[in-house]
């Protein structure tokens, strides 16, 4: 079950909404597996999903239902990880757990083709026993590209800009939530944000259509953003965490002219 707080069962006013999501983890392991699970593999804020955040203690109540049926939790950090959600370097950190092992790719190699997985000594020994390839794994080059981009990150203190340039971002947003009615939620993290757009803000039917309508007058008025979410009527905004004021104004500026024109 997703553990949305705007369409799924408990909302945002529920301080258990976490705990009572978690629990159908635990319910699919005791009732749909033998009872002993390999792991569980979530994104720490889901991405193509619908930049859908979790409700506090979720991950963590999640964790302890998995670990207690002897599995491992791995961390998918493709898109909230390296300072993206400004607050934290990693997205699992919003959740207050430590995974297993985690997993973490594209912002690590700022455009150039890296991934990388952690883990513990232990889990690591395992991989000693079977025979595993990759053609450019631990290349030398890509390797050095990603510890220059790490080291950048610390240098310029791009984490706490993506938190002050997301402050901005999700307030403006905010702004134009209220002119323009089709928007039923603006959501995010830093500069992981997601905008999901409705017919009914009562209803909560999804604006599939219109979503995709504003996606392509954005990418025709110069402004490339994403969508996703299960109906496709979110709008997934996940910007250069280098991006400045004037940048966000573009996007503003370009956003409230797709709404306006639908």
């Amino acid at each position: 079950m997703i553990p949305d707080t705007y369409r799924g069962f408990w909302g945002e006013d529920d301080l258990e909404a976490g705990k009572k999501y978690a629990i159908d983890v635990k319910n699919l392991i005791e009732f749909g597996t033998s009872g002993n699970v390999a792991g569980f593999f979530a994104e720490s804020i889901q991405g193509v999903g619908g930049t859908i955040i979790f409700p506090d203690g979720y991950l963590k109540d999640a964790y302890e239902h998995v670990r207690a049926a002897g599995g491992l939790c791995i961390a998918d950090e493709v898109q909230a990880g390296f300072g993206r959600t400004g607050s934290h370097f990693w997205g699992f950190e919003t959740q207050d757990v430590v995974p297993d092992i985690v997993t973490m790719a594209k912002g690590i190699g700022n455009g150039a083709p890296l991934a990388a997985v952690v883990t513990t000594p232990e889990i690591a020994q395992t991989l000693a026993t079977r025979i595993h390839f990759n053609t450019y794994g631990g290349n030398p080059v890509s390797c050095a590209m990603g510890k220059a981009v790490l080291e950048v990150i610390d240098k310029e203190n791009i984490q706490h800009h993506a938190l002050e340039i997301g402050k901005s971002l999700l307030d403006g947003l905010r702004g134009l939530q209220k002119r323009h009615s089709i928007i039923g939620q603006v959501r995010g993290k830093g500069l992981m944000v997601g905008v999901e757009l409705v017919k009914d803000r009562q209803t909560k039917e999804p604006a599939s259509t219109e979503c995709a309508q504003v996606f392509e007058r954005a990418k025709d008025r110069g402004l490339i953003i994403g969508k996703g979410g299960l109906y496709g009527n979110i709008l997934r905004i996940k910007p250069p965490m280098c991006i400045n004021s004037d940048d966000v104004k573009f996007m503003l500026e370009v956003l409230d002219l797709a709404f306006s024109e639908l």
